[in-house]
């Protein structure tokens, strides 16, 4: 009979091809978050090193700020992680929405 086992990694090569463990992630209660320690969060909870659940209470993220997070990695990157990108996509957005309006 197999028996479940902690498949959780131990590390894990962060977005930046840096190693990130659950130490050097950003330290709990981050209050300046700049792009690149935005992805590394959303690393670290995609690739299992960090539960979700722990990072938004770590962080006191919401759901909707983390997947928003998500949303922007996986669309441009990193890059698009930066506020000023993030302006500029809600400006498109509100653009577009007027224009099919």
């Amino acid at each position: 009979m197999l028996g479940y086992t902690n498949s959780r990694p131990v590390r894990i090569v962060g977005p930046n091809r840096e190693i990130l463990t659950l130490e050097t992630l950003p330290p709990p209660h981050t209050t300046r978050w700049v792009a690149s320690r935005k992805a590394q969060v959303v690393t670290a909870v995609q690739s299992g090193l960090l539960p979700l659940d722990e990072a938004l209470s770590r962080y006191n993220l919401s759901l909707a700020e983390y997947y928003s997070w998500e949303d922007a990695l996986d669309r441009s990157g990193v890059a698009g992680l930066r506020v000023a990108a993030v302006q500029l996509d809600r400006a498109a957005r509100r653009s577009r929405q007027l224009l099919n309006s």
